[in-house]
């Protein structure tokens, strides 16, 4: 295998293969960064014009590692860095007319670009297109068992994607692109203003990225959690008047559950003095029960009986940490104070 990109950025590529612009954002990703580089080289189907990396000030030497790939490395040194502004200046430095973009901690399936500029030939009015996105390492922990199941979705139309995605170069002209003000939920809320100018988003039935979602401890979960709850709050708060409140009924939805689940449970834990472990036992039942509900509906993600009922169980207790994002977001609103990144991933420095 060559060490670099050299192969797909070949001039003697077939010229009726639709051409791409790849770029790849990270911030010490390591070992990581090295995989999804090497699973651009085995794309099919397509020509790559270019593979940029951006990178959020590394100090991993992640833009040496991108430049023996042959990438074209952009190093972006914001204040506070958001994956925004590294996908912004990745596509604003693009030529293509379609744009890959994708998370360093992901590896691409060989067939997805092929598939995924099909539908948008086959369709003018679609403007996104995203595939399956699953965890590579789901054994490492059951926190990564779990979550691989919060990346599947039915295909069809929708009303966001995430960070792994093809897009026209055009819509993202008409809209500016990312909004580099956004933490967390900047995917979900430029698709937002994408519907709004007529265009639709695709999810295909087609195996798109494997992830490295690396948690493994409850304090990761957590944050990560909380920087679901900090999305919802902001990013629904831009269009709770508009014709299309987008996120204000999930929004409204988690504000109502996070805080009876954690009422609920301080009450029976008040209660402990008075009662015994009785009404700790009678919390527990309420949630085995309801998780066994959510964990039957969940049934068409198609997975072990066991990891569906670790899924009932996540659906509700992520309830709370959102919720408690959701008030962080508020706190700092009325202090008038910027919200830093929330990091949930450990970042390598190998």
């Amino acid at each position: 295998m060559q060490n670099g990109v050299e192969s797909i950025l070949d001039p003697r590529a077939d010229a009726t293969l639709p051409s791409i612009s790849i770029v790849v954002i990270g911030r010490n990703e390591g070992q990581r960064l090295a995989l999804c580089l090497e699973s651009i080289q085995k794309v099919r189907g397509v020509v790559v014009d270019e593979v940029i990396y951006a990178d959020s000030a590394s100090s991993d030497g992640s833009p040496e590692v991108a430049s023996r790939y042959g990438a074209t490395v952009i190093v972006v040194r914001p204040e506070r860095p958001t994956a925004a502004i590294g996908r912004n200046a990745g596509w604003r430095r693009a030529t293509s007319d379609l744009i890959l973009f994708l998370d360093g901690d992901t590896v691409l399936h060989t067939d997805f670009a092929q598939a995924a500029c099909r539908a948008l030939q086959q369709e003018s009015s679609i403007a996104v297109v995203w595939g399956h996105r699953r965890e590579i390492y789901p054994q490492v922990s059951v926190y990564n068992r779990v979550l691989d199941l919060d990346w599947v979705y039915p295909p069809g139309l929708t009303q966001f994607c995430g960070g792994d995605v093809l897009m026209r170069r055009q819509v993202l002209l008409e809209t500016g692109g990312f909004d580099e003000s956004l933490i967390a939920g900047e995917e979900p809320e430029l698709c937002r203003r994408i519907r709004a100018r007529g265009y639709g988003i695709l999810h295909i039935d087609c195996a798109m990225t494997g992830h490295d979602l690396q948690i493994t401890r409850w304090s990761q979960y957590w944050k990560r959690a909380t920087r679901a709850g900090h999305a919802y709050a902001e990013v629904s708060e831009r269009f709770r008047n508009s014709e299309d409140p987008f996120w204000t009924s999930d929004r409204r939805r988690n504000l109502m559950r996070g805080s009876c689940w954690l009422i609920s449970l301080a009450a029976a834990i008040v209660n402990i003095p008075f009662f015994g472990l009785v009404p700790v036992a009678l919390w527990l039942c309420l949630l085995l029960l309801l998780s066994l509900r959510s964990a039957w509906m969940a049934r068409w993600k198609r997975s072990t009986p066991e990891t569906l009922l670790l899924y009932g169980i996540h659906s509700h207790l992520q309830q709370i940490p959102i919720f408690m994002g959701q008030l962080q977001y508020e706190l700092s609103k009325m202090r008038r104070k910027t919200q830093k990144l929330i990091e949930y991933k450990e970042r390598r420095t190998d």
